[in-house]
């Protein structure tokens, strides 16, 4: 093989011409010269093996053969793709062997965990089963209870209630609203569902911070209706849906909305379940001290090493061990069950009707879509021709008898797409089917804003008395708008983040008292989305009204949204003590009595409607006359109990206190420390609740690496 033009000679004796002016280098330099007699090796046999390959190539191509002094060319440098992505490659190798790497910590530390996962997925699943279409009203009380045991081991930290009850919402509300990813898909479902779980991740933390308090149960219930309170206004405007009391639309509590409204129902329900498991977590505790046997006259000091137990001293102590602090949470129990009671009389009796009350017969009209979607109102003019048309059928079921004649007919939100003020194709239309029924007609229409001159066109979601002979009346213009439906709030910043932003509409919310004049009847007016805050019903009996109607449009939803929607009715219609007339574009249609009861119902996307004879009511319930009072004592019950535990765990600042000396005092540094004494010293087992964390759990102690360990709980009492 050639050498290269750097190569060594091969003894270290043989001198080059080049060496021969210089002079030895020190040994010192010896190492230096080896190292850079390699890299040069490797620089000869690169050169000769390029070499030898372009030689090989130019005389396949040439045929000829190739010089060998020529220069060989320098290899191609990878281009910049090629770079990014080996270090991609490299990147992504590393993170999966540190993933790798770290299994086994990470199933170590999610062994002690699992339970607790496990029960939180659990009660968030069993909340939501307490909703329609399920309904299983008893599943909420359950679901409390769980997550009350989670929140109250030991080894839960802040930051984990903060996690777990996170987990909880997510558990809750991704099963609760699947029907928004049916139409604009996963993505905006998937965003709600967190949005909304951070609301009961609150909870969690804020449980923890209070769950050392004595009779945690109601601190717990106080922290839960603060966090559904907060949900119900923010943000924009606030999302009621999945309040715990509408999910008791079924259930033996119901009634306790007519005292104080849904805060108070929701609060009575997680109390009961919260106090359950603290009778539980009682009990087990109790029972847990008796088998310990020598374990408490031991904690005491009292046992002897070596000492042998006996019958007496067994005795004495199981006389000596105090009994479960059960009292308080019982009691809560209780109150909430005598209460529902006592109510129950009164909204049976409301649902059955009492004399002096007028009646009146009231119809809701169904016309139904050509198809659900976001679709739907392409085809406008279709919806109100089919709303027209079952009213005409309903004439003339009334002309021959079928039906009773109403005294006026609800259509429902949206029946009319068309403005019926500027178009007159589609006022005449709503005015024959008025005059074929010979009553008013309650409508849902769209009316333009007059004075908008720059911008887009915005609208207000109306309904309006149509009678037969002037035409439009009274009106209520929907005061809390839905927002990415109905309008697009910070369209800046969500028109970037979602092709679906770009459907929401363009309504204005509206001002009115809620309740139209029609027939001669006050109706209060919730439309559709505004059933589920308390204010806007509320408002409407408090001005007046004697009955309650609800049109809704949901076509574009599905059947169970809209019996999750019927069941906030039937919540309502106990509450204000009112009968509700439910009319929706494509159902769940249904007249509600003031019990809670479905009188009649229509079934789902399909032509209907209903003609029944309802009672006028004009009393007033506790939780329409103090129902927001008892809600801000609730909201700040839980604040003050938040603050109350927060000083329990010794997390507010002390102030230093400088100890003055006398004049000469030294400073005796070898002193030992004081040991506190009185509220601030700490019990080494005061009730047997001191329990070891369990291994890999979250309340590690300071000094090796862990949170600060809270003060422990002193039981339910």
């Amino acid at each position: 093989m050639a050498k290269g033009r750097h190569e060594l000679p091969d003894e270290a004796g043989d001198a080059t011409p080049a060496d021969e002016g210089l002079e030895n280098p020190p040994d010192t330099c010896r190492v230096s010269e080896e190292a850079e007699s390699e890299r040069e090796d490797e620089s000869a046999e690169i050169h000769v093996d390029t070499q030898q390959e372009q030689n090989h190539d130019h005389g396949e191509d040439e045929g000829e053969p190739t010089d060998a002094t020529e220069v060989p060319t320098a290899p191609e440098a990878p281009s910049l793709a090629e770079r990014a992505g080996a270090l991609a490659r490299r990147a992504l190798a590393g993170a999966v062997a540190a993933a790798v790497a770290r299994l086994p910590a990470a199933q170590a530390a999610l062994q002690p965990r699992l339970p607790r996962l496990v029960l939180t997925i659990v009660g968030g699943l069993l909340l939501c089963a307490s909703f329609p279409a399920l309904s299983w009203w008893w599943a909420a009380v359950v679901a409390a209870a769980l997550l009350a045991w989670v929140l109250k081991r030991p080894a839960t930290t802040p930051a984990g209630g903060l996690g777990y009850g996170f987990l909880f919402g997510l558990a809750f509300y991704l099963p609760l609203l699947p029907w928004i990813s049916l139409l604009v898909g996963a993505v905006p479902w998937l965003a709600l569902a967190m949005a909304c779980a951070l609301f009961p991740a609150l909870f969690g933390l804020f449980a923890v911070v209070v769950r050392g308090l004595p009779g945690w149960p109601i601190w717990f219930a106080l922290v839960w209706a603060a966090q559904e309170w907060l949900k119900s206004i923010f943000p924009f405007g606030g999302f009621p849906w999945g309040s715990v009391a509408f999910g008791q639309a079924e259930g033996p509590l119901l009634p306790l909305v007519k005292l104080g409204g849904v805060a108070l129902l929701s609060t009575a329900v997680v109390l009961v379940g919260f106090s359950a498991m603290a009778i539980g977590l009682e009990i087990v505790k109790w029972w847990r001290i008796g088998q310990r046997g020598g374990a408490p006259d031991e904690a005491r000091g009292g046992a002897r090493d070596g000492a042998a137990d006996t019958a007496p001293d067994k005795d004495a102590r199981d006389a000596d061990q105090p009994p479960p602090a059960v009292l308080l949470p019982g009691l809560c129990i209780c109150v909430v069950l005598f209460a529902a009671v006592i109510v129950w009389p009164q909204v049976r009796h409301a649902g059955a009707g009492s004399g002096g009350e007028p009646t009146v017969t009231v119809a809701a009209v169904q016309g139904n879509v050509p198809r659900l979607g976001l679709d739907f109102n392409a085809q406008r003019r279709v919806v109100l021709d089919n709303h027209v048309q079952e009213t005409l059928r309903l004439a003339e079921d009334v002309r021959a008898g079928i039906a009773p004649q109403p005294q006026f007919v609800i259509w429902p939100e949206d029946a009319s797409d068309i403005d019926p003020l500027l178009n007159a194709d589609a006022g005449q239309q709503i005015a024959e089917a008025a005059h074929a029924i010979g009553v008013p007609i309650l409508l849902g229409t769209i009316l333009a804003v007059p004075g908008r001159t720059q911008g887009p066109a915005e609208y207000t979601n109306t309904v309006i008395v149509w009678n037969p002979v002037t035409g439009p009346a009274d009106r209520h213009d929907k005061e809390i708008v839905q927002p990415f439906g109905e309008y697009l709030p910070m369209p800046w910043l969500f028109k970037h983040l979602s092709a679906y932003a770009d459907r929401a509409g363009h309504m204005v919310p509206g001002k009115s008292s809620d309740v139209v004049q029609i027939a001669g009847v006050p109706v209060g007016v919730a439309t559709c989305w505004e059933v589920i805050f308390d204010r806007e019903p509320r408002k409407a009996v408090l001005n007046g009204a004697q009955l309650l109607a609800v049109p809704a449009n949901n076509a574009t939803f599905n059947k169970r949204m809209s019996e999750q929607q019927l069941a906030f009715a039937k919540v309502r219609a106990v509450e204000h003590d009112r009968y509700v007339m439910v009319a929706g574009t494509t159902g769940i249609s249904s007249v509600i009595a003031p019990d809670g009861g479905e009188l009649v119902r229509t079934g789902f996307f399909e032509p209907a409607y209903l003609d029944i004879q309802v009672r006028l009511k004009t009393q007033l319930t506790p939780a329409t006359r103090w129902a927001p009072i008892l809600q801000w004592v609730l909201v700040a019950a839980a604040g003050a109990a938040i603050l109350a535990g927060i000083r329990h765990n010794g997390w507010f600042p002390r102030p230093i206190r400088l100890r003055s000396r006398r004049l000469g005092e030294s400073d005796d540094s070898d002193a030992p420390p004081v040991e506190p004494e009185g509220h601030d010293a700490v019990p080494d087992d005061e009730d047997g609740d001191h329990t070891p964390p369990e291994e890999g759990g979250d309340d590690l102690p300071p000094d090796e690496g862990g949170r600060p360990d809270f003060r422990r709980d002193r039981g339910a009492t």
